[in-house]
């Protein structure tokens, strides 16, 4: 049986998936946001005794605190797992066979990107502040960009997998280090102190509605292409 690739015709009702799942990420991500810039108060209470809780620990437990900073400056930093997308992109366009598969990566991180900062310019929430910090960081908190890169790359990189037939073994240890990166990274920034958790789900969400809205690029593209095909053969 041939492995199916990244060019392989959509199976029925991905299509319909991948745009259900966009449209609920859509409305998660408009709710959470609409919270957040009103000021919903029992929101701004939960994460303040998040934050107020997990700066304790920080504060208490330097050592796991400074493996926290190795991780989310260096592991899971954005630009880190953009590099990891520049890589995959070299390698699609060495394939020769998958160029537009490489664009299609790029310019979805890309525009990823930018929408995390326009949204950070315009909501422009203060970031946690604390008199014994153990962190710093720049611009805008909400929403994470740590946590909504983590979920672009690490969600465009699965469907990838996925669409190269990557079973078994691979497939679930593709899947854990996804899940612990994406949670990891989340985590590590709620625990330094430098978002709210408020601002982590809001990276989550929104990294996971460009991943859905991406995956129906693909699948649309695959089925128009395999579409003339089917027909010439008809």
């Amino acid at each position: 049986m041939p492995t199916p690739t990244v060019e392989s015709p959509p199976r029925p009702g991905a299509e319909r998936a991948a745009s259900g799942w966009a449209g609920a990420m859509a409305l998660a991500s408009a709710l959470l946001l609409a919270l957040v810039a009103l000021r919903w108060h029992p929101l701004l209470s939960l994460d303040g005794t998040v934050a107020d809780t997990t700066h304790r620990w920080a504060v208490d437990e330097p050592g796991l605190t400074h493996v926290f900073r190795v991780l989310t400056d260096w592991v899971w930093d954005p630009w880190t797992m953009r590099l990891v997308t520049f890589v995959a992109a070299i390698w699609l366009v060495w394939r020769r066979a998958a160029r537009w598969t490489a664009l299609w990566l790029v310019v979805t991180c890309a525009l990823a990107t930018l929408v995390q900062q326009t949204l950070k310019a315009a909501v422009d929430r203060p970031r946690p502040t604390w008199p014994d910090p153990v962190d710093s960081a720049h611009y805008a908190a909400y929403p994470s960009g740590h946590a909504m890169t983590a979920t672009v790359v690490c969600g465009l990189l699965l469907w990838l997998l996925h669409r190269h037939g990557i079973t078994g073994p691979r497939w679930r240890a593709a899947v854990a280090v996804a899940a612990v990166s994406v949670i990891g990274v989340g985590w590590t920034r709620v625990w330094l102190g430098v978002h709210w958790t408020s601002d982590v789900v809001g990276g989550w969400l929104l990294g996971a509605l460009v991943v859905a809205l991406a995956v129906g690029v693909d699948l649309r593209r695959t089925r128009d292409r395999a579409e003339p095909a089917g027909e010439a053969h008809a």
